[in-house]
């Protein structure tokens, strides 16, 4: 979506892949929605994912910016699965302001042997291991890493126990992915994912109403577990429990409107979008360094007819090294 002035008087809307950031006081939330399109396309054709493993990676890229474009510093955002599912690997970045990258990997056969028999929910299609968020701020800082089981739940609910463990803060998170077909000027068939996405999160100036009971198996006082759940965040979670996938992901039903349906009793405040890209972080020069890392028995077990190809498998540019070029740096 190309950027356009704003007339005076004139509400200007966010369209895709600019992600929104909002609050309502009247319930002391904040958060971001976003809805993907373009990008998303992107990402997806490049790689012609089977539709089961796309709608996975879609979800796992509209989490990651979602909580990516909340960081306040120079940095790097990833999101990983690592699973005894037939999608064993699914990744996504995002480096700050704006680049966003995302592969999947996958069994093939597995996969496609899971839909024949009707279990190709993304909780199947998973399985059981782990989700990682991490944070890396460069190379003069450690990186953060939260590490949450994934054991049948949804990302929705991943993401949620991510929050409340790494930063107790009460958190819900909404997903929604779907495929669009319709016909382009020509009548030709045409194609094309969606995908969306909306976090809010509870954050009162009074620190001990955020209190929520512990998470089970926790080493919490259990003593805190008997307090109810504050009213304000209790009817926000309920009203962000009624978003449904084709709301996120309608192309007619824009972010604020969106926005507007769900909080317009209490006050939704909108603020300034944030654009989003599908921008790849490989180079020419970055992987050279890799390769001349290399011992010359590595370099001439790895070449072919003189040459060392490496393929980035986010964005599937290919870069060619002639040996000598290695050899003489």
């Amino acid at each position: 979506m190309a950027d356009r002035t704003v007339e005076l008087g004139e509400f200007g809307f966010a369209g895709d892949d600019r992600v929104v950031p909002f609050q309502v006081e009247g319930l002391d939330v904040r958060g971001r929605a976003v809805q993907l399109g373009p990008l998303l396309n992107s990402i997806l054709d490049r790689h012609d994912y089977p539709p089961a493993v796309a709608r996975l990676l879609a979800e796992t890229i509209v989490l990651t910016v979602l909580i990516g474009t909340s960081l306040k510093f120079e940095g790097k955002f990833t999101v990983q699965t690592k699973t005894d599912g037939p999608v064993d690997l699914l990744v996504a970045d995002f480096t700050t302001p704006e680049n966003v990258r995302a592969y999947a990997r996958f069994d093939e056969e597995a996969v496609a042997s899971a839909v024949a028999a009707g279990e190709a929910s993304p909780e199947k299609l998973l399985g059981t291991g782990v989700l990682a968020f991490t944070i890396d701020q460069g190379s003069f800082m450690q990186p953060y890493q939260g590490i949450v089981p994934l054991d049948g739940s949804s990302l929705e609910e991943i993401a949620g126990v991510y929050f409340r463990q790494s930063e107790q803060i009460p958190t819900r998170v909404r997903l929604g992915v779907a495929e669009l077909y319709d016909r382009d000027q020509t009548g030709k068939p045409r194609h094309a994912w969606r995908a969306g996405g909306l976090i809010a999160q509870f954050l009162p100036e009074a620190p001990e109403r955020m209190r929520h009971p512990d998470l089970h198996g926790g080493d919490g006082d259990d003593r805190d577990n008997d307090h109810a759940e504050d009213d304000g965040w209790a009817e926000a979670r309920l009203l962000v429990d009624t978003v449904d996938a084709d709301e996120l992901t309608d192309p007619q039903v824009g972010i604020e409107r969106l926005l507007f349906r769900l909080f317009h009793e209490r006050g939704v405040r909108v603020y300034e979008p944030n654009g989003v890209y599908d921008r790849c972080s490989c180079s020419r020069e970055k992987i050279k360094g890799v390769l001349q890392g290399f011992s010359a028995e590595e370099i001439d077990a790895s070449q072919e007819d003189g040459a060392i190809g490496v393929t980035c498998e986010f964005c599937s540019t290919t870069y060619t090294y002639p040996v000598s070029e290695l050899e003489n740096a």
